[in-house]
């Protein structure tokens, strides 16, 4: 039967280190246990280890074969312990950078918290005994995690204890680096999924820092990774949080587009910079263009239905303004949705032309990169059945491409190049048959549809690519 705490050091060529680590752990005389993975050390630490382990039975050792990275190394103890049912897990290093007498300080703050970090910025002389090079790192290093991704704790230590009964065994899959950069990655994924941290106050001796390993190599690495989560952070927050309810799903619903391709498909090569550009301009232009438009058309509180969610991304700032309601007919983008918009009033998996609700629900409606890829008919049956959710005298807002709108000549552009050129078969998105040309069309369509057209705006606002059309349930 496992014990309730696993205290877990990783090495790497520490074999003039590991004895005394290992005594100072066990002269604690906790109630744990202590694991050590080697990394494939190289100078007769496994040995060493293997000894330890048959002098101490609380003492366990994992091999590895090849040299796999920290973060690897991290992540293969975090599940050794969900695996085994500890409730518990302590990390720290085989360099004596933090002494092992904290970690009873660590358990006591466990007690109310969901993890517990060491800071060596807590206190003003926590550094005093570092060089001015390891010193500057840490520095740095805290200042970018701190003002790139939002966290005040040190998100760079390795001293660390996880509550594994509150915090899931999945957030941990959500951690992509393999590297120095586990750490605040694993911490920001930590923040955004909303568990709390507590901090303990370190001090490094002057001794630790000469075997520090962390190369220039690591730190060029290390340092690319942060750039590049804060660049996720900014345009795809969804990656970081994990799913918490699932999107109950109807059996029975038809995609006759096939949207879940389209979106299992986001991360394909042929398509990533079209995704990076489009994300950006979504985030910097679409998304500014919108919320503006909603909180314009509709009072704080309303009630509003978004028909063809998709990600979501443009949702994330609407939540305190408006009680939005997601519908889309694909299960992939109702995941993203979730992640990205996790304040939403419900997320519900139906098709626009059958919505699950009652007449007069909805104060108003709004979709965007939707209608633009619906035939004349299917158009009228969505705008009709739209009319039905909402109350009398309810808007709908809709962001419809225009037919000479510049990003369809740079599509096109796009297109002919990766399939007529270079013969590489790619679709961008499912075709857009229904690219809008005038305001005089969009009001007939919309007539059909049983809606008043109130306003269209087609401009420099968004560099000629959206017409913002608002129509009145009549």
């Amino acid at each position: 039967m496992a014990r309730d705490t696993l205290i877990f050091i990783p090495t790497y060529n520490e074999r003039e280190a590991v004895r005394s680590i290992c005594e100072q752990v066990l002269a604690l005389s906790l109630d744990a246990d202590l694991l050590f993975i080697d990394d494939a050390s190289q100078d007769g630490t496994a040995a060493e280890l293997d000894r330890l382990a048959a002098e101490h039975a609380r003492v366990r050792v994992v091999h590895r074969v090849t040299r796999s990275g920290v973060g690897s190394v991290q992540l293969a103890a975090l599940h050794l312990a969900y695996d085994e049912g500890y409730a518990r897990l302590v990390t720290l290093d085989c360099q004596f950078a933090y002494s092992p007498r904290l970690i009873p300080v660590f358990l006591a703050r466990g007690e109310t918290a969901d993890v517990v970090v060491g800071s060596r910025h807590l206190e003003s002389d926590s550094l005093h005994d570092w060089s001015l090079l390891r010193r500057s790192l840490s520095s740095v290093g805290h200042v970018l995690t701190k003002h790139l991704l939002g966290m005040s704790q040190d998100a760079t230590i390795s001293f660390r204890l996880y509550n594994l009964k509150t915090v899931p065994r999945a957030l941990f899959e959500l951690v992509q680096s393999k590297g120095y950069a586990f750490y605040f990655e694993s911490m920001l994924i930590l923040q955004r999924n909303g568990y709390s941290i507590a901090e303990v106050p370190v001090a490094l001796p002057r001794s630790t820092y000469a075997s520090a390993k962390m190369s220039l190599d690591e730190v060029q690495r290390s340092t690319s990774a942060l750039f590049s989560l804060f660049y996720e952070d900014q345009t795809n927050p969804g990656r970081f949080r994990l799913d918490k309810e699932a999107v109950e799903l109807d059996p029975v619903l038809v995609d006759p587009q096939n949207w879940n391709e389209y979106w299992d498909a986001k991360s394909a090569k042929a398509t990533a910079v079209y995704d990076a550009i489009a994300t950006v301009y979504r985030n910097a232009v679409i998304k500014r263009r919108l919320e503006a438009t909603l909180r314009k058309e509709f009072p704080a509180g309303a009630r509003l239905l978004h028909a063809g969610c998709g990600s979501g991304q443009v949702d994330a700032g609407l939540h305190q303004h408006a009680k939005i309601t997601a519908i889309d007919i694909s299960p992939s983008a109702l995941t993203i949705y979730r992640r990205h918009n996790p304040q939403a009033e419900a997320v519900r998996h139906a098709s626009i032309f059958q919505l699950p609700f009652s007449n007069g629900t909805f104060d108003g409606a709004y979709n965007l990169g939707v209608v633009e890829h619906f035939e004349h008919d299917e158009l009228i049956r969505a705008f009709n059945e739209l009319g039905r959710v909402l109350k009398p005298r309810g808007k709908l807002v809709v962001f419809w491409p225009h037919a000479h709108a510049t990003s369809v000549a740079v599509l096109k552009s796009a297109r002919f190049v990766l399939n007529d050129v270079m013969h590489k078969n790619v679709q961008f998105h499912p075709p857009e048959v229904s690219l809008i040309h005038s305001r005089k069309e969009a009001a007939e369509l919309l007539g059909e549809g049983g809606f008043e057209l109130t306003s269209y705006d087609f401009g420099a606002k968004d560099f000629f690519v959206q017409s913002v059309v608002v129509a009145t349930r009549r």
